[in-house]
Formats: C-alpha cells, structure tokens, sequence
C-alpha cells in the first residue's frame, strides 16, 4: 500500500503542475478586461479636457492614438484568451486525465502490491533460471517441433555426397576426418542438430587434446540446434573456453548470451562490449554482439552506443561480393590501407595487425606483410595468446619461418 500512496501522491503533484498554467489563464483574461475598460475611460477623459479646453486639439489626437493602440492591443488578448474557451474546466479535466490515467496505467502494467525486489533477490532468481533450465536434448526436441525454414536447394550431386558420408561416418567411428567433413556440411546445410552429433564425435576423439576452436564450434552447434537458446551443456563448453582464454571471442559472446536470457544484462553487457568493440569485423560473433549489445545496455540502465565499426561491415562484404573484380580489388586495397593507417596512428588488438598482414599477403604484398609482421611481434611479444594470434596469420600469410 505504501507504493500506491506515493504513486498517487506523485500523480496529483503532476496534476497540479500541469493545471497550473490553465488556472492562470483565468486570471490573466480579468486582467485583459480591466484593461480594456481602463484605456476606455482614459479615452473618455481626454474628450473632456479636450472641451475643457485644457488640451489642444494636436496634443489630444497625439494622446488618442497612443490610448487607441494600447486598447486594439488588449481587446486582441481578450480575443484571444475568448477562442481558448473557460480556463477552469479544461484544467480539472487535464488534472482528472493525468490522475486516473497514471493510476490506472500502473494498475495494468504495473505490479500493485507487490514488494520491492533486492539486488541480491533478483541476482538469487537469475541463478535460479540458469539451474533449472532444460538441456539440450530438451531443447532441440522443442526447436525441432517449431516451423522450420525450407531445405536450401543443393545440386543432387552434392546432396548424394552428403547422404553417402552420412552413411560412412558411422562405420568408420575413429576416422575423425569423416566426422569434422560432416560436421562441416551438415551445418552449411542448416542441419545443425545432425551437425553438433558429428561434432561431438570430433571432441570425443581428440579428447584432451581438442582445441579452443572444437569446442566453440560445438558450442555454436548446440546454440544453433536450440534455435538460439543456451543450453547448460553450451555454458560449460564456453566457460572451460574462457578459463583458458578470457578473451576468446565466440565463448564471450555465447556466455554474454546466456546471462542476456537469464536476466543479467548486466553482465551480458560486461561480456560483449569487448567483442563489440574490438572483434574482428568479419567475425559472426561480432556481427551479433554490436547489434545486441545497445539492448543489454539499455535494460541494464547503461547509456552506450558502440563505436564506430572497425573495418569492413556486414554491409560492405555484402556489396563486394557483387563488385566486378577490378571494383572489388580498388575496395579491398582501401579498407587495407584504412586499417594500416590506423594501426599506425592509434594501434589496435592482434587480431587487428594479423588481419592487415594476411590482407597485405592476398594483395601480393609480401615485403610489406613481412614488415608489418616484424613489428607486430615486437608490440605483441609479452602476450603469448597475442603471439599465437599473430604466429598464425604468419602461417597463413606464408611468411612464417
């Protein structure tokens, strides 16, 4: 109860602020009116001096003028406060509409009754939705029986391909080559239950030795498989991710999402502004962060908008792709040459310098890369996640060794 009584309290206060300046119209009209019969009368008077004789006829048509001007003025104001109709009755009626409109809208929307909600209950209740959350078995049972899009069309060669390693993959349970190849096509296809089941059997072969790269792409699977939702299975592959690598980008992202969904923008937020702002702009994870992250901010009651993108966009790889090659090459050597400039005047992550010494390594410019490269193992040389960044864009570029 003590919630509605400020609420009402509150109500009638902006009740009161907004009638205020109708009441006040109500006066200042009387005042118009005292106006006019004032500068009435002055006229009236001036008539009687002037037959008086105590006035000449130019100083009383000076003295008329200056009266007739002020009395035009203020029948113009009684004419207009006329059109705005009675002041009292639109103010109790504007007074009324903001108390039981607000009233009323908070008894439908609102939660009358209800007690306040610590911080730490509401942190208890998100824990909570993560603990008792359903699994992924559970949760591609449920996406399966959602509508689901058509089947891309595939030539029948390729999707004969398919369903003959569909058929050896099973009978070859060690061949860990078969099964990353279905996990692969299975997912380019859309299947991404079927592709998470071939991937799994990647992580089971490779056991300790599976890499940050398996598990994020099983991760992803399950996301995928789930149509979107984060299944407990999905969190511990990315929390195992992250304790070796806090800034792998993918696990950050699919965390963040976890606790977007479980009512932690706050920390959803926390996990995303780095990939947000500093990802590699080609990468999926990025992509979806920047467009997610301006939600998790505001329902955390944080005022940020990300910066500008860092690279190509979604939009500019989309229209490259259209280019004819001498266009798409003109395009390509600018954002290079964007992306140099910038590593040069402000720096940047490693993820940004490999990028430019793989692109410089496509454009042919090998010496260059090569440059570059010396020098991003000198910024980097303290970091040993930087240094595999950078070791492997090396590799990539053909410039390792």
């Amino acid at each position: 109860m003590l919630s509605w009584a400020v609420f009402a309290l509150l109500a009638l206060l902006v009740a009161a602020y907004v009638a205020r300046p109708l009441l006040s119209a109500g006066r200042r009209e009387t005042e118009v009116r005292s106006d006019v019969a004032l500068y009435r009368a002055q006229l009236e008077e001036v008539d009687r001096d002037l037959a008086r004789g105590t006035i000449g006829a130019e100083e009383a048509e000076r003295a008329r003028a200056e009266i007739a001007r002020r009395l035009i003025a203020a029948d113009r104001a009684g004419a207009a406060r006329a059109t705005e109709g009675p002041a009292r009755w639109p103010a109790a009626l504007a007074g009324l509409v903001v108390l039981a409109g607000g009233l009323s809208l908070y008894a439908v929307i609102g939660a009358p009754g209800a007690g306040d909600l610590p911080r730490a209950e509401r942190i208890a209740a998100s824990a909570a939705m993560r603990d008792g959350r359903m699994d992924q078995t559970a949760a591609e049972a449920e996406a399966a029986a959602m509508p689901q899009p058509p089947a891309p069309e595939i030539p029948e060669d390729y999707a004969a391909l398919i369903e003959r390693l569909r058929q050896i993959a099973p009978t070859r349970p060690d061949d860990i080559e078969g099964w990353r190849l279905l996990a692969r096509h299975e997912g380019q296809l859309g299947n991404y239950a079927a592709a998470a089941r071939a991937q799994e059997e990647v992580l089971r072969l490779r056991g300790d030795e599976a890499g940050i790269a398996d598990r994020t792409l099983l991760a992803d699977l399950y996301v995928a498989a789930a149509s979107g939702y984060v299944s407990p299975e999905a969190e511990a592959l990315v929390r195992a991710v992250l304790a070796e690598d806090s800034d792998e980008p993918a696990a950050r992202y699919t965390l963040g999402l976890l606790y977007a969904q479980t009512d932690r923008p706050d920390l959803a937020f926390e996990l995303w502004r780095p990939v947000a702002e500093g990802g590699d702009p080609a990468s999926i994870h990025t992509r979806l962060a920047r467009d997610q992250i301006p939600l998790a901010a505001q329902a955390a009651g944080i005022d940020y908008a990300p910066p500008a993108q860092r690279g190509p966009s979604a939009a500019d790889i989309a229209a490259a792709e259209g280019m004819d090659p001498g266009s798409r090459q003109a395009m390509v050597e600018g954002m290079v040459a964007q992306l140099s400039t910038r590593l040069a005047e402000e720096g940047g992550p490693a993820e940004d310098w490999a990028r430019l010494v793989t692109s410089l390594a496509v454009l042919g410019e090998t010496e260059r890369a090569a440059a570059i490269l010396g020098e991003a193992r000198e910024v980097f040389a303290a970091s040993e996640r930087d240094m595999a960044i950078i070791d492997a864009a090396a590799e990539q570029a053909g410039l390792d060794g």
